[in-house]
């Protein structure tokens, strides 16, 4: 039965639902559904262009979504100075986009890279004090060993220059500029441009291991050349300081939790008003291995990491379900949940419906289901993925308020 019909709706509810319903920001007219008796809106509701999100952003990471996702939600269900949280945080979107709005910004990741790549970039040093760094670290590091099988990524004095720079952060007390500088080394240690330390490798966002580098190299008949690390870092950090940080600009109040989202005591009842995320998907990321060359640079064993990955959907909304009562427990009375689960299995299965079942008995009324629809989606050739063919062309997202 439709739910619309036999529950009150909330004045939220009907705000929001009228707003998706009239959003024709990009010339196309919303299409109206439903899922289980929940509305669902489909649209492109923010743009699928590249780059058009403040510079700060311009990292890479496995599985994350576009800064105009939580833009989308932060400006229609919040106000400056409002708590968003993100238990998920990964790369750092949803805390960087909320401290851009001039929110609070609460994160919580498991992965102790999560904070590696976030923090720095909420608390950014100048560029001046940059370049002061690297010129004295590229005279007075020490030397430091590697293991030499990673020349099948490196040039020799390249890896060289990587291993100082590992050695002084695993030593070292890291102060603010050094946080920065790790954060844009973890960046840009593999990738297939010349902007990267290693020779032509996958996209960013994950590593290769090193049989699968030995072969891309044999297939290209390519050697690793040498690159200017210090360079490197200098160039990266110029183009992340590209954009002005606004005046509202929260800068170093983010908190930033490494835990497992179904337990976040540290953040207290009823004090948060928006959490946007997106779990780790069903069956489809190896987080362990996308990131052991990240981990070996800074000091991690990859397996220790306890991300959740979960084969069966069961399992993967059980696990949905103990975070919601985290969630629940959390969020304030009107507050807003924004749960982004993307497409998995070339849509066989409908992760959405696994969320709303997910929800049970517990204080979080399901709003709508917002589908983004986008026209393209960017894909590297390596894959043997052709633009708006194959991969994700939507973000699908299920929005609760907290009764």
């Amino acid at each position: 039965m439709d739910r619309e019909s036999t529950a009150e709706r909330s004045a939220t509810e009907d705000q929001f639902a009228a707003g998706l319903a009239a959003f024709d920001a990009f010339g196309r007219a919303t299409r109206r559904s439903a899922l289980d008796g929940v509305a669902l809106f489909e649209n492109e509701f923010w743009t699928a262009r590249q780059r058009q999100a403040h510079s700060l952003h311009e990292i890479s990471y496995r599985a994350c979504f576009k800064p105009q996702l939580p833009r989308f939600f932060i400006e229609r269900f919040t106000a400056p100075g409002d708590v968003v949280y993100d238990p998920f945080a990964g790369r750092g979107t949803t805390l960087i986009e909320a401290a851009l709005l001039g929110r609070r910004a609460i994160g919580n990741d498991v992965n102790p890279l999560s904070g590696m790549l976030t923090l720095p970039r909420l608390d950014p040093p100048s560029l001046e004090a940059i370049a002061e760094r690297l010129a004295r670290q590229a005279r007075e590091l020490p030397e430091a060993e590697a293991d030499p099988a990673l020349l099948t990524f490196y040039h020799p004095e390249t890896l060289r220059d990587i291993a100082r720079l590992r050695r002084h952060f695993l030593a070292a007390d890291v102060d603010a500029v050094d946080a920065w500088l790790r954060m844009v080394c973890l960046n840009r240690l593999t990738g297939h441009s010349s902007g990267f330390f290693s020779v032509y490798t996958l996209p960013p966002n994950q590593a290769v291991s090193l049989e699968r580098q030995r072969k891309i190299n044999e297939q290209r008949g390519q050697v690793p050349p040498q690159r200017d690390v210090f360079a490197i870092l200098r160039k990266k950090s110029a183009a992340l300081l590209k954009d002005p940080l606004p005046a509202g600009f929260r800068r170093g109040a983010a908190r930033l939790l490494s835990g497992p989202a179904e337990r976040t005591p540290e953040i207290a009842d009823n004090s948060v008003d928006l959490i946007v995320t997106s779990p780790p998907f069903l069956d489809v990321v190896d987080y362990p291995s996308d990131n052991w060359l990240r981990c070996w640079f800074a000091g991690i064993a990859p397996n220790s990491v306890p991300i959740a990955l979960h084969r069966a959907l069961p399992d993967w909304q059980g696990f949905v379900a103990r975070c919601f009562a985290e969630f629940a427990r959390i969020l304030r009375p009107g507050g807003i949940l924004a749960f982004e689960v993307g497409e998995v299995r070339r849509g066989k299965i409908a992760l959405e419906q696994a969320v709303l079942r997910a929800a049970g008995d517990l204080p979080l009324s399901p709003l709508a289901v917002v589908v983004n629809s986008q026209s393209f989606t960017k894909t590297a050739n390596c894959w043997g993925v052709d633009n708006n063919s194959k991969g994700t062309n939507s973000n699908r997202i299920v929005v609760f308020e907290r009764r």
